[in-house]
């Protein structure tokens, strides 16, 4: 693991250039033939005839054709795709057919205006069984497919993309770590002119137009700003209220660049801390510690440890403070197309799931005491214990930061 660079340093990082953007939309032409070779494998050995996808994320890794954030609830059928052993047909209306013929030029464009289940009959034509994203298909359209074509078996389905994006190609981290710089500096940039007085909304906004401004082609989420009580709220929203001194600011944000995601949160001290509030602080620095030692301690000996085990790790010194209840959710979440995907580090983990590599994923652990304090500090981090590699892709420091004096 590097060292951590200082604030001047981050806030002078290069956003990403054409060039960068060129290189990695060649990458991806150039991996989805093997994408799509897996997916086909796995439907040969299950005895199916095609897959029918409708996760705009599943779309856009296979055929390259990409949704922005919040459109799949807009764009109709446009973007649902059926992978053929032999062919790739893409759903698209009036509005994306152009789109579709110049991101997806593998794939044949098949117009759809809401007419899925009419269309269905001659999408699946010759199919006996054909795969379904069945968690992400509703049960009126699972009805209305299924009777139009009485003769076809659908099959639900689940996590088989998912699965293949969770081991990343080196041209996704190189996005992952772009998009981390990205919010590293913007961070880096906005934390000496925040004063006591300032909203969160209005320091939320600030760090949104820092990342748009110097690289991000959007918000990976809505970014949280929450200061004192409101930093109990793992997933709270800023509001209007004013910032005062002996508060701590919780920031929880993240920058998309060409698709992918960054995640990071820190918690600052807005003046000097109380001996309380550092102690919490410190407690969850080191609980986070623990699990990128043992993170550490498996890449250097090419182990794929359990997820929960890495859980457990930083559970044990939370718990061993007497605040195990108030670390309620789990350690870290894979990242890349959507902020959140696999692998999953928490207690919810199947017990046998063993952690894929080449991956990322946050390490977040946090302590949330309701109507005084939250503290919780996420970093994404490269997982691939096969190159005996762990990359802690956030640079931001993790030192205690005192802010507004």
């Amino acid at each position: 693991m590097s060292a951590e660079p200082n604030l001047a340093t981050l806030a002078a990082v290069p956003p990403p250039t054409a060039a960068d953007r060129e290189r990695w939309a060649a990458a991806d032409r150039a991996a989805r033939p093997a994408r799509l070779a897996r997916l086909r494998e796995r439907l040969a050995q299950q005895g199916l005839d095609a897959y029918f996808g409708v996760r705009s994320e599943n779309s856009r890794y296979l055929t390259g054709f990409a949704l922005g954030d919040g459109e799949d609830r807009v764009a109709g059928n446009s973007g649902q795709f059926l992978v053929r052993p032999d062919e790739v047909a893409l759903l698209a209306d009036s509005r994306y057919t152009e789109q579709a013929c110049d991101e997806a030029p593998d794939a044949s464009v098949v117009p759809a205006y809401h007419d899925l289940a009419e269309r269905w009959p001659d999408l699946v034509r010759g199919c006996h069984r054909v795969a379904v994203e069945g968690a992400y298909v509703s049960r009126l359209t699972w009805d209305r497919l299924a009777a139009a074509a009485p003769d076809v078996e659908l099959v639900p389905v689940e996590g088989w993309v998912e699965a293949q994006r969770a081991i990343k190609e080196p041209s996704e981290v190189e996005r992952v770590a772009a998009a981390c710089a990205v919010a590293d500096a913007a961070l880096a940039r906005l934390l000496p002119a925040i004063r006591p007085g300032m909203t969160e909304a209005a320091v939320a906004l600030d760090l949104e137009w820092g990342m748009r401004t110097h690289g991000a082609d959007a918000l990976a989420f809505d970014v949280a700003v929450l200061a004192g009580a409101q930093a109990a709220l793992p997933h709270g929203s800023p509001g209007p209220r004013p910032i005062q001194a002996g508060q701590v600011l919780l920031f929880d944000f993240g920058a998309q660049v060409a698709g992918y995601r960054s995640d990071m949160t820190r918690t600052v001290f807005v003046g000097e801390p109380t001996t309380a509030d550092l102690e919490l602080y410190r407690l969850v620095a080191a609980a986070q510690e623990a699990a990128l030692e043992l993170l550490a301690a498996a890449a250097v000996g090419g182990r794929h440890p359990i997820a929960r085990e890495v859980d457990t790790a930083a559970r044990r010194v939370i718990e061993a403070a007497g605040h195990g209840d108030h670390f309620g959710h789990g350690l870290g979440h894979g990242i890349g197309l959507a902020t959140h995907e696999s692998p999953s580090l928490g207690r919810q983990a199947a017990a046998d799931a063993a952690l894929p590599g080449p991956t990322v994923f946050s390490v977040e652990p946090g302590v949330y005491l309701e109507g005084r304090i939250g503290v919780r500090i996420e970093d994404l981090v490269l997982f691939d214990p096969d190159a005996h590699r762990l990359e802690r892709l956030t640079r931001f420091p993790r030192q205690v930061t005192v802010i507004g004096s």
